[in-house]
Order: structure tokens, then sequence, then C-alpha cells
């Protein structure tokens, strides 16, 4: 994996350890494997943890956590890397930080004791329900209700599109609590695997499969020691969490887009046809030379953000700049280099195949592209902000 950029100044020489680290790592210990979707990510979680690489996902060192705080560039440097080598690892890496990340920002001291060291160490796996049928991008839509009776609240609703629905053992719900309208009246639990009133509705599959599915409460009890910080603070536990890693998620597309450019290179290089090398055709350079200038385009832009967000900046913009240019950049990316492989391209089980596949589903969750776009614009357009 090319490693030239750990040289710029966003890096101190612990993320470049850590980075080398965490290659050497994954080249010796993730291997691709066929059948059951829902072990290999259990299997990948226990691995991560038992490394220590949870630690970087978990906030506070006396919760197993690598620091007091989350740092943004050793996650997206981990996302990075792990998606180069492993799209199923990148996933479970990045499930653990999101699906706990409410709980390490605004859990109390016993919910954090109880919850944090287990995620860290792998032996816990963590998910973050917030997306419904009718409410995805739109929080404020959201009819997922939690009725204060007494010592709990009673939820009931569906969330869908829940990645880790199914395997996980601990959730965080947002519901809505009514303090006030729109996404003011909404509160976050944390919710146990088996709790009685919750069930998996349905499992769905998707072009890129990773655990992912449906859920229903129907009447559950949530006793308010679940209560994450206070009621109608949940919007704003959902964006502070989401803020955290949507900047990773346009590292996880740089993996994506960098395993992408090194394959293009090693076929053109390799590739035979006409009597030359694809490399020597014009072509395939002015491919390979738009490829390369995507990546460093969206490399820059991810680690300004993480840079700036661990500097205790407002990264509003530069985080949704660095996702959208990230995630359609390494659509491009990875198109290009489908292409110059061929028919190549499309065989089940190349590695361009299935990168094409991994990285359709980033340019929608944690904010779709238009998303993206509409806070940006709304960034710009602040008396100030250019």
């Amino acid at each position: 994996m090319d490693r030239s950029h750990l040289a710029w100044p966003f890096f101190d020489e612990r993320h470049r350890s850590l980075a080398n680290h965490l290659d050497d790592w994954a080249a010796a210990n993730l291997h691709h494997g066929d059948g059951d979707v829902d072990a290999q990510c259990r299997a990948l979680v226990r691995q991560l943890g038992e490394a220590g690489l949870l630690r970087h996902a978990v906030a506070g060192i006396a919760h197993g956590g690598a620091a007091d705080a989350i740092d943004t560039r050793s996650i997206c440097l981990l996302r990075e890397t792990l998606a180069w080598h492993h799209g199923l690892a990148d996933f479970a890496f990045a499930m653990q930080g999101l699906g706990s990340g409410a709980i390490s920002l605004h859990g109390t001291p016993a919910q954090q004791e109880r919850y944090l060291p287990r995620v860290a160490r792998g032996e816990a796996i963590a998910a973050f329900a917030l997306s419904e049928p009718n409410a995805g991008s739109d929080v404020a839509a959201m009819a997922c209700a939690a009725r204060d009776d007494g010592d709990a609240y009673v939820v009931d609703g569906e969330k869908t599109w829940i990645s880790n629905g199914g395997i996980a053992d601990v959730y965080v719900l947002f519901a809505r609590t009514g303090e006030a309208p729109g996404a003011r009246g909404v509160s976050a639990f944390i919710v146990d695997a088996g709790t009685p009133g919750f069930e998996i509705a349905e499992r769905i599959e998707v072009v890129a499969p990773h655990p992912l599915a449906r859920l229903r409460f129907s009447g559950c009890r949530i006793p308010k020691t679940q209560l994450l910080g206070a009621p109608g603070q949940g919007f704003k536990i959902a964006m502070q969490t989401l803020d955290i890693f949507r900047t990773s998620v346009a590292a996880a597309a740089l993996g994506f887009a960098r395993r992408a450019l090194h394959e293009g290179l090693q076929r053109a290089r390799s590739r035979e046809m006409f009597g030359q090398r694809l490399a020597d055709f014009q072509l395939a350079q002015a491919k390979l030379a738009q490829m390369a200038t995507t990546v460093d385009g969206a490399a820059l832009l991810t680690y300004r953000a993480a840079w700036e967000r661990d500097q205790g900046r407002n990264v509003t913009r530069a985080a949704a700049m660095a996702k959208m240019a990230a995630t359609e950049g390494a659509q491009q990316v990875i198109d290009a280099a489908v292409q110059l492989f061929g028919g190549e391209g499309v065989r089940r089980g190349q590695v361009v195949e299935s990168l094409y596949r991994e990285i359709r589903a980033l340019r929608i969750y944690e904010g779709a592209t238009e998303v993206q776009q509409l806070i940006i614009a709304r960034e710009l357009l602040k008396e100030g902000s250019v």
C-alpha cells in the first residue's frame, strides 16, 4: 500500500507508526473468506479487538480506549488501511465506533463502564439505530416513539437499514419522546439485544454483503437508567456521533480507491495487447493519471478535515466536502479500474469487482452525496464562511 501521504504535515509520528503497524498486521491477518457473513463479521470484531485496534474507536483510557478522546486521524488511517485490505474488516471496525460513539460522548460513568470496555476488546458488537422506513436523511420525520412510563420508557416503532442488525449485542436507539416538535423531541437510549419487545423483523441483503436488518419495537420497556444524555437531546447526540465518523467514511472510500488504483496499475503493466503493454497506450495513461489525481485530491480533503477536527475546529463543511469528494471520486476510480481489466473486471472474485460492489453504499450512508451538497452550500451561504 502506498504510504507516501504519511509524510504530510497532517500527521504526527504516532500516526505514521500506527499506519505502518496496521498495514503489516492486515496483510498478515486479514483473509477473504466465503460463507456466513454474520460469522465472518463476528470473527473480524474479535480479531480487531484482540489486536488492540478497536481501542481507537472508543473514548476513555479508563474504559479501554486508546486515549481520552477519539483521534479522528487515527480513525481515518485505520479505516483507509482496512478498506484497502478487506472491506468487511473496515465495516466491522467502523460500526464498533459508530455504534458506541454516543456512549463515549454522553454515557454516564456507569454506562461507559458497562459497555465500552467490551466494545474495545471485541467482546460486544455495537449498532447505531437511527434510520427508519420514512426517516433516513430527514431525521425530523422519525416515527419510532418512546413513551414515559414511570421508571421506564415504552418504545413502539421500527428502524431499518441498521448495520450490525441481527448480530449486535447493544444498540444505541433514537426515538421520539416529544419534548418539542421535530428533531428537538428525540431522545437516545441504550438497548441490549434480547430485551423483551425488541425483535429483528427482517434481515436485509445488499450488493456488498454485511449484517443489516430492520428492527421492530413493540411495547419494549427500556429502564430510564438506559437513557443517554437528557430527554430531547437525541438529535444532538446523533449528529455529534456522526460528526466524528463522517470523515472516516471518506477515509474508507479513499482506501477502496487506492486499492483500485494499485490493481489498475498492475493490470496496465502486465496486460499484453496489440504487441505492447496496456500501459503503453495513451488512453490508458490518461485514465491512470485521472485516477491518481482523484485519489490525491480525496486524500487531501479527508486528512484536512480529520486534522481540523483534532484541533477542535468546526468541520461541518470540511467533513461534508471530504465525504462527497472521496466517495464520488472512489466510484469513478474503481469504475476506471474495472474498465482497465475489461471482461476480467466483472468476474466474481476479482478485487476490482469486489471494490465495485463495496463502494456504492458509501455514497448513501451517513448522509447521501446530495445531503452533503446541501450542507456545503448552507455553510458557504453563512456570512463570513468564505
